[in-house]
């Protein structure tokens, strides 16, 4: 396990503290009226996407969900990056310059774990690194906070799927708390999404995309949630979606992404989505919270 800064342990608390508040108070902190508010990668407007620093970042704003996204290296390590490539948030093309295009699935975890994932960000971040999976799961669970994690690019690792929920009971995350209340697993592939509710039909699961909505009863069978691109929604989508009941037999949700704007905030809350994903949701939580919902 990975040891975390002083200012990372305290915000840690500072999450953990949110996580015991009683229910009105919890809510208050993370979801407005029913909409839950999720910090995309982290709070990553403030921290370094997808690193242990922008998830404690969140716990500091008292966010309680946290977006991931899982990849799986050469060796077979699962590790947290949104690209397929190290290039864009690492210091991948320095350390490796013969190593282009810096693909996740072409280096192994000891070769990862060398390469700094802060400095990009911002001075004060140098020295951050990509995380492990393992690394991720104990920020989040020492925080007290919720995950919503996306497979990124499934197709590119072979059996990534059953490779994470083995990850993720070994971490004690497939429980039945944590399955009921705080985990939800997602991907833009249809597949993978079938895959995870094959294996857990328990576990909580979102298909990204915006989907026709005849095609809604299809995606139904395996996804309790559609979480669209905020852009490509409106409140007559959200409505048929909700009509839709899920595999679990309750109504579909709709977790929108990625609302940076307070007007879109307030405009997608509107619409009637379930949550807002967001790169900045203190912006997003003040404004709902303006608009008194």
């Amino acid at each position: 396990m990975r040891i975390r800064s002083v200012a990372a342990a305290a915000g840690a608390l500072v999450g953990l503290a949110a996580s015991l508040l009683p229910a009105g108070g919890a809510q208050a902190a993370g979801g407005h009226r029913g909409v839950e508010i999720v910090a995309h990668r982290g709070a990553s407007a403030y921290a370094p996407e997808n690193t242990l620093a922008a998830v404690d970042a969140a716990a500091g704003l008292g966010v309680t969900w946290v977006e991931n996204d899982v990849q799986r290296t050469k060796d077979g390590e699962l590790v947290v990056l949104h690209d397929t490539s190290l290039a864009r948030t690492t210091d991948a093309e320095q350390v490796f310059p013969d190593r282009a295009p810096w693909n996740v699935a072409d280096f192994t975890l000891a070769e990862i774990e060398k390469l700094d994932a802060g400095s990009w960000f911002g001075p004060k971040f140098a020295g951050e690194r990509v995380p492990t999976l393992e690394d991720y799961m104990d920020a989040v669970e020492d925080n007290g906070q919720k995950l919503l994690m996306e497979i990124k690019a499934p197709e590119l690792y072979p059996g990534i799927e059953r490779q994470i929920l083995k990850e993720l009971r070994e971490d004690g995350w497939l429980d039945r708390h944590h399955v009921k209340h705080r985990l939800i697993v997602q991907s833009f592939n249809a597949g993978s999404v079938k895959k995870v509710h094959s294996l857990r039909s328990d576990v909580k699961t979102g298909f990204l995309g915006t989907p026709a909505v005849a095609e809604l009863p299809k995606y139904a069978v395996f996804a309790d949630q559609i979480n669209p691109q905020y852009k490509s929604i409106d409140a007559g989508y959200v409505a048929s979606v909700h009509k839709v009941k899920g595999p679990h037999g309750r109504p579909l949700e709709v977790f929108t992404w990625t609302v940076d704007a307070a007007a879109d905030a307030v405009k997608a809350a509107g619409q009637g989505v379930n949550g807002i994903i967001s790169n900045k949701p203190d912006v997003v939580r003040d404004a709902l919270e303006g608009e008194g919902r």
